[in-house]
């Protein structure tokens, strides 16, 4: 996740990816550093690979940006199975040599398709072999968008591509830039692209193994995903490093840091007797100030093996801490790049907000190792998958950590401020969006926030044991994979035997539901019944709407505030709380053998809920304070 501030107040309002974020970027100075807009040449030089010629690129004409529908979602025709990269850091010119091995993934008819790979028109191709042949110019193209290789042989083949690029012109942020002195790179969504030549889309998944060489004096830390396999000297006062990713992953998880910083390590032995190097890096001004981001590290790692059965899986976890990264916080395999603010706690001026958000931040980034890179999405339409569940575990730990009723009230307060109002005006989406032109300007509010509410939806309705039960199965069913919203609801629902049809209408469609609910007592028949009703005003695009699965957990109190035994009508008993899925226009739930008029204790999620209740039963609720949120 490329987190906001995530303050209590603010967070994710603005996602700094958005449109107006980046324009903002060419004039805003971050941190020590100001960027300066580069503008990329109209054309691209390309050296042919068999001769010192030069071949003038195409340059494509500008087009009306064209929609991205997620019905016409194809699978990649090409698979990689690993990835190898050599950086050759420069003060000028930055080469990257990469390695892929790649395996055929459509029908097989005779003859295999082009690879169109994904690119940068201010990267510029230095070098390009198939199976170590060099490819002639006339078995290639390039465009300011694309590499196509015309003719890729039939079966698994490797390809190496070399690249020269300028991080310290990139003022785009995205991929690999140079600011503040360091080199550090932004993938997500769509970055990697401007490092080399790729399948830029998050279902192509493969093994890294990256070497970073830099001048040591300059740039004496060299980090990037996995662990540590080699590092050494060269000449000309140059070093590297070997890191090892053994887990495959999209390459917008790809991280590199290579710059002056200092580190603060710590160890951490998780529930099987792994010992886990722990190490956060940082300008040296700031390296007394990481203490508190180390612990609650800690904290999460062991809360996920309490609460989610999760162990992590690297000897080695890194976090670096630079005050002019571009965005709050990015979930990189084994090597988490965050914004100093969400990191660096000064006891002296630091307010509780600051250390809430610190605390909260370091364990979502923490918990993408699982849900986000581990079991990543299929495509970006699916980014609340990631993002959403991410989100409800992060809430969730910072509820067990502090106060959880104060944590409840947070987070309700912030979809009130600010999701229920975008899903009330022009730019009204569904969690997973139809279709977009860009994918930055998805990273919303109600793609984060409320896809957290529809994760808290399937905790309500299943309960703890079962929402565990089906977490266990998606990770069983699809580690190692990138899949969909739909996997994940129909592991929730074959784990615990249950049809849950109703949420994956939460999916597709927007807006905020209404719940009316009112109650009545007949004390002849001794029964208490809840009717309830649910609207949903229309939204752009979307002006008939769909009853969706509401859970209302209910409880019926008696006169005194004790809680009552309860018999639901079709159900028996059902205990002194159960909840009740309201998943038609009009629902109406009786409770029998009721001896006295209740009062009714009730919870809500993404929905605005609205409740009709005699007098007595209303004075009774304040008085109780028994209303609460789920």
């Amino acid at each position: 996740m490329r987190s906001l501030a995530r303050q209590p107040s603010l967070r994710r309002v603005l996602h700094p990816r958005s449109a107006l974020a980046r324009a903002a970027v060419q004039h805003l100075k971050l941190g020590p550093t100001t960027v300066t807009k580069y503008s990329a040449p109209s054309s691209v030089v390309v050296c042919a690979m068999s001769s010192t010629a030069t071949v003038q690129a195409p340059v494509e004409a500008p087009t009306k940006p064209q929609p991205i529908f997620r019905k016409d979602y194809k699978p990649p025709a090409y698979l990689v199975d690993t990835v190898h990269l050599n950086f050759i850091l420069s003060e000028d010119i930055t080469h990257v040599h990469s390695k892929l091995s790649l395996k055929p993934n459509y029908t097989a008819n005779g003859s295999a398709p082009p690879l169109v790979l994904n690119g940068r028109d201010d990267v510029k191709l230095v070098d390009l072999k198939v199976a170590g042949v060099p490819v002639p110019e006339s078995g290639y193209e390039v465009t300011p968008k694309h590499l196509t290789i015309k003719s890729p042989p039939t079966g698994p083949f490797e390809l190496e591509v070399t690249t020269a690029i300028k991080p310290q012109d990139n003022s785009l942020l995205e991929g690999l830039y140079k600011s503040g002195g360091n080199y550090c790179t932004q993938c997500e969504a769509e970055g990697f692209r401007g490092i080399t030549y790729f399948l830029d889309r998050p279902d192509v998944m493969a093994c890294y193994t990256t070497r970073i060489e830099a001048d040591k004096t300059k740039y004496p830390v060299l980090l990037s995903n996995g662990n540590l396999k080699e590092q050494g000297e060269v000449d000309d006062g140059r070093h590297f490093a070997v890191w090892e990713d053994p887990f495959p992953k999209p390459c917008y998880l790809f991280a590199l840091v290579a710059g002056d910083l200092v580190t603060k390590e710590d160890t951490y032995t998780t529930g099987s007797g792994k010992a886990v190097t722990l190490r956060i890096y940082t300008q040296p001004a700031n390296i007394d100030q990481v203490d508190f981001a180390m612990a609650s590290l800690k904290k999460a790692m062991k809360w996920d093996e309490d609460v989610y059965g999760l162990e992590y899986d690297l000897d080695l976890f890194n976090i670096v801490a630079v005050d002019d990264f571009n965005m709050g916080a990015m979930e990189n395999k084994s090597l988490n790049i965050f914004n100093s603010r969400l990191v660096l706690a000064d006891p002296d001026s630091s307010t509780d907000l600051d250390y809430a958000r610190i605390e909260g931040v370091v364990a979502h980034e923490y918990f993408h190792n699982w849900t986000g890179n581990r079991v990543t999405c299929r495509d970006w339409f699916q980014l609340t998958l990631k993002e959403g569940l991410t989100v409800f575990r992060d809430q969730s730990f910072s509820a067990d950590m502090n106060s959880a009723p104060v944590k409840r009230i947070e987070d309700v307060a912030i979809l009130r401020a600010s999701q229920f109002s975008e899903d009330a005006g022009p730019m009204a989406h569904p969690i997973r969006p139809d279709s977009y032109i860009k994918m930055d300007n998805f990273y919303t509010v109600t793609v984060y926030e409320k896809g957290a509410e529809i994760i808290r939806l399937y905790h309500t309705l299943l309960g703890p044991e079962g929402y565990r039960k089906g977490m266990d199965l998606y990770f069983k069913r699809h580690d190692g994979q990138a899949v969909t919203c739909d996997d994940f609801l129909a592991a929730m629902a074959d784990a615990n035997g249950e049809d849950l049809s109703g949420i994956g209408k939460w999916y597709s469609q927007a807006g905020t539901p209404t719940l009316m609910v009112s109650t009545s007592y007949d004390a002849a028949k001794k029964t208490f019944t809840i009717n309830t009703k649910q609207t949903t005003p229309p939204t752009n695009g979307q002006p008939d709407k769909l009853p969706v699965l509401i859970p209302l957990k209910v409880g019926l109190l008696g006169p005194d505030g004790t809680d009552l035994p309860l018999h639901l009508e079709g159900k028996g008993d059902v205990g002194t709380s159960t909840v009740l899925r309201c998943d038609d226009t009009a629902n109406t739930f009786t409770f029998t053998d009721i001896e006295v008029s209740e009062v009714m204790s009730v919870g809500k999620g993404p929905s605005r809920l609205h409740w009709v209740l005699c007098y007595s039963c209303l004075c009774s609720v304040c008085k109780l304070g028994v209303l609460s949120f789920i």
